[in-house]
């Protein structure tokens, strides 16, 4: 592989496993508690893949799945485990369908879960198993923090049922300039993703209809907006909703309230998508 590609040569897939399955020393039997002081939960990791498809991030790097991409001498699967377990999750749950994952989790207190047709109803099965309040997050969350877990669950207004973590434009731009997001602007501003989100109750689990939709248009926002009728439409169109309208009405869509958190760190949007966002995160952690 070459200078853009995984750093050093590919190594042996016999290699890999065995790096993974170290990577993952610190969550055997025993190792995942809550942190004295911290809010209690229960947190889902989404790292299914689709069947027949090989991820151009994983495939730059030289592995079968994005979460057995290394960083910092780590794989990604690794990376983001050890942060919901240092944010205090009581329970860790890994949606997987890619039997290298699946092999990396062994032994691991990580309950390894099956993969559903698409995210939401993976999120849906999840819940159900691992039970309330419940983080979720991906596998590509490279740079994730337990720091940004801990302030989401602590920012998240104590009536919503479900909240979703966005980070302002200038923030994004102020940690990574040279990023490129996909943005939904609102009156107060551009915003983008950060992948985190939270599921407080059952009630939440009403919105999962409402996210395959929206899931389904992530890259259509105007979609989405027409999804909630014309006077939505015209709102958006005219710049005259803000973020906070706009979930809210998601969210009374779904019969939930739902909230969105400003994120404080601008890297928590960024994640590994493709092969520039690979390039981004090595850059970031100093290993361009």
């Amino acid at each position: 592989m070459g200078p853009r590609g995984q750093q050093g040569h590919v190594p042996h897939r016999r290699e890999r496993r065995r790096h993974a399955l170290q990577d993952l020393s610190d969550l055997r039997e025993g190792s995942v508690s809550p942190r004295t002081g911290s809010q209690p939960f229960k947190a889902l990791i989404l790292a299914g893949s689709r069947g027949g498809e090989v991820d151009p991030a994983a495939a730059y790097a030289g592995v079968s799945h994005k979460g057995l991409i290394m960083l910092q001498g780590q794989t990604l699967l690794a990376r983001v485990l050890g942060a919901v377990e240092a944010a205090g999750a009581e329970t860790i749950g890994v949606s997987a369908n890619d039997e290298a994952i699946r092999a990396a989790l062994a032994g691991s207190k990580a309950v390894i879960l099956p993969t559903a047709a698409g995210p939401s109803q993976s999120v849906a099965d999840g819940a159900s198993t691992l039970g309330f309040p419940l983080i979720v997050t991906t596998v590509d969350h490279a740079l994730l923090k337990p720091e940004w877990i801990t302030r989401f669950l602590a920012d998240t207004p104590a009536s919503a049922d479900v909240a979703v973590l966005l980070a302002p434009e200038d923030r994004v731009r102020a940690a990574a300039p040279q990023t490129k997001r996909t943005y939904l602007k609102f009156r107060d501003g551009r915003y983008s993703g950060c992948n985190l989100f939270l599921l407080r109750n059952e009630t939440a689990l009403n919105v999962i209809a409402v996210w395959r939709k929206v899931e389904a248009l992530r890259k259509q926002p105007w979609k989405i907006a027409a999804m909630l009728g014309p006077g939505f439409l015209i709102r958006y169109a005219l710049g005259l909703l803000t973020l906070d309208q706009a979930v809210a009405r998601l969210g009374r869509l779904a019969g939930v309230e739902a909230a969105a958190v400003r994120a404080h760190d601008g890297l928590a949007a960024v994640d590994v998508d493709k092969p520039s966002d690979l390039d981004l995160v090595r850059e970031l952690v100093g290993e361009a």
